[in-house]
């Protein structure tokens, strides 16, 4: 159906506005207001306008670095979004986020993003948490030419099709990645091609036409709402300018080419659409002009009357209040293993909130190698319990999503050394995603898996990671020793706001310990006094625990009274617990499975340096593995991971 003449003159004013905040962007750059870089959008003004046009306000949309098209074209006031350039608190992430992050949920704006095709995944996860509400929302999901050479715009793809996700793909394909032209980086006939291999409906459109962005885009937007699955429209287009206000490259274009695309102006072409076909008037053009003048000026002024933001307000923003529960009574129960324990969590969780849902490699039809998943799937079907391709970026990223979209995500590594291949989405995204927009949204996402060696998996099945996630501030880091534990920190871990990696050593699987077997959840961030004792503290972790129980019940024989404290969670860590400890007993040993440079241990070691120095009457010992990766060879395997009599030996030296 043909569009109004209103409707045409709201996307043209529309085109305006994004063309003219980034000019003013550019402005106010020059002068210092804007500091850091900003990604101009100007000449891609129909893309993002003709996408958007379509949607409904409870519609999703992803951005890239490059998005404040994005922003405006689905709605965001140009006031909070330059106030966010200039990095005041009054901007749409407070300050804290910045040009490539802009974002506002309550828009459907589910972040723009610094880190190239990053978001397509998130919007994907987005697009599978519409679809298991049973809402038809639909989201759409921008990348450029660059980003479509990422491998996990492929995987997402794929992932997208089998699952039928009502996800629309926009390549804007502005020529260069960076500064390296299309021509030189892409095989074959272009990124519509290459999705029509997946079975995805795709168009290839010209970009500088908002009417055939529209039309297509409003297609792919009606097969999605009639759960037909996604599309992709590649929309051919050019940036007019470098690749940011900052990068001062060397020229890489030439003069002609630009100026040739610069001729296919896509406001000057709805322009001219409008005056010589609809008999809109040059007067009620510059109406339309002017208003988005006015709306600009006042926009710089509200920004640079703003506030910036405090310290107090940065710190603030970084973690969502932690969730109230209170640690059973009595830990008696059943004696059952970690691995049955884990599952009867995920159950009873997955009961208590429709919202929960389980998604990895293997988890639904055979219950996950190590069987914690095992008869999930029978109670709450496949929608809940969902198997996906080997393909870690895309789903980790998908978790992402659905928990900014409201649903509460556990995503199974199967093996946590496949970690690595999640580093981006769990680093650069789940960690900083509150942060980022100043401190409002929730990332409820669990992240859980098998970790350390003792099985004979050999180097890439054995490592114990935990230090790397300790690092970054916003994720929460939880290594529970006993079944009682797995159990009630997992409750807890699902409960929470934040984003949770959730460590299960291998060898505690078949371990088994009493558990209770209703409902319950253990406080993140307190620590638990495995054993008491006077003459030294030993802090240990997962299977390290048990070890340091085994060496203290060996030199209890001999008079020597050792407290073992496991600390349970990493992050939040309870300080006053091993504080408390090393002041009673005035010597500390910190034994964990992980390589000894640059572990967990050295935190416990400069923390109790730091507030109890006085206290120690001998130096701090660290046990921990050997400084190798994990040998497959039994007799190293056993010879690299610290064992009970490594734990007896440095207890005795500090005596």
């Amino acid at each position: 159906m043909p569009l109004t003449v209103e409707t045409l003159e709201r996307l043209y004013q529309t085109m305006v506005r994004i063309r003219r905040f980034d000019e003013k962007t550019a402005e106010l750059f020059n002068a210092g207001l804007v500091k850091g870089t900003a990604h101009s959008y100007v000449g891609q003004e129909a893309v993002a306008t003709g996408a958007c046009a379509p949607l409904r306000h409870d519609d999703a949309v992803v951005g890239n670095h490059r998005g404040h098209g994005h922003c405006i074209a689905k709605g965001a006031r140009v006031d909070r979004m330059m106030a966010e350039l200039m990095g005041r608190v009054t901007g749409y992430c407070r300050g804290l986020g910045g040009s490539m992050h802009i974002a506002d949920l309550d828009l459907g704006i589910l972040g723009c993003n610094g880190i190239v095709a990053a978001g397509v995944p998130i919007g994907a996860g987005a697009a599978l948490a519409a679809k298991l509400t049973g809402t038809d929302r639909v989201v759409v999901a921008f990348f450029g030419d660059g980003g479509a050479n990422q491998g996990v715009v492929y995987e997402v793809l794929n992932l997208a099709t089998v699952w039928k996700l009502p996800l629309i793909f926009v390549c804007e394909n502005n020529q260069y990645a960076l500064s390296t032209s299309a021509a030189r980086t892409t095989a074959g006939e272009g990124v519509a091609t290459r999705a029509r291999a997946f079975g995805i409906p795709a168009a290839r459109v010209e970009g500088n036409d908002v009417l055939a962005v529209h039309e297509a885009v409003a297609a792919a937007v009606a097969r999605a709402r009639m759960g037909e699955g996604p599309s992709l429209v590649e929309a051919m287009t050019y940036r007019w300018g470098g690749h940011s206000m900052r990068a001062n490259l060397p020229e890489y274009r030439t003069k002609q080419e630009e100026l040739a695309w610069m001729e296919r102006d896509p406001i000057a072409r709805l322009e001219r659409r409008l005056l010589e076909a609809h008999g809109v008037t040059e007067m009620r053009i510059k109406e339309l002009r002017e208003a988005v003048e006015r709306e600009l000026d006042e926009a710089v002024r509200v920004a640079t009357g703003s506030p910036e933001p405090t310290v107090e307000l940065m710190e603030a923003s970084v973690y969502a209040p932690r969730i109230e529960v209170s640690e059973p009574a009595t830990r008696a129960g059943r004696e059952i293993t970690a691995a049955e324990a884990l599952g009867e969590a995920l159950r009873q969780e997955m009961a208590r909130d429709e919202r929960v849902f389980v998604m990895g490699e293997d988890v639904g039809l055979i219950g996950g190698i190590f069987g914690v998943t095992r008869g999930l799937r029978e109670a709450f079907g496949d929608d809940r319990v969902r198997d996906t391709p080997i393909t870690e970026p895309a789903f980790c990223g998908m978790g992402v999503g659905a928990a900014i979209a409201g649903l509460r995500p556990v995503v199974e590594v199967q093996i946590f050394d496949f970690v690595t291949l999640m580093m981006d989405q769990i680093v650069n995204q789940a960690a900083k995603f509150r942060y980022m927009l100043g401190g409002a949204p929730t990332v409820p996402l669990v992240i859980r898996g098998p970790q350390g060696g003792g099985i004979r998996l050999a180097a890439q099945h054995s490592q114990s990671l935990e230090a790397w996630f300790v690092h970054i501030p916003g994720l929460v880091v939880v290594a529970p020793s006993t079944p009682y534990d797995a159990k009630g920190l997992l409750a807890a871990a699902i409960r929470e706001d934040n984003p949770v990696i959730f460590l299960e050593h291998k060898m505690l699987y078949p371990l088994k310990g009493p558990v209770p077997a209703e409902p319950y959840a253990i406080p993140l961030g307190r620590a638990d006094v495995k054993r008491a004792g006077t003459d030294v503290t030993v802090v240990a972790t997962q299977m390290m625990v048990h070890r340091a129980l085994g060496a203290a019940a060996d030199l209890e024989k001999e008079g020597i009274s050792v407290e073992v404290i496991d600390p349970r969670t990493l992050v939040p860590l309870d300080e006053a617990t091993i504080l408390d400890s090393v002041r009673k007993t005035g010597r500390l040993v910190i034994a964990h499975e992980a390589v000894k440079r640059g572990g967990f241990g050295a935190e416990i070691a400069a923390l109790v340096t730091e507030h109890a120095l006085d206290y120690l009457d001998a130096p701090i010992l660290r046990v921990a593995a050997r400084n190798v990766p994990m040998p497959y060879n039994d007799r190293l395997e056993l010879a690299t991971i610290p064992s009970r009599e490594d734990i007896v030996a440095a207890i005795r030296s500090l005596l």
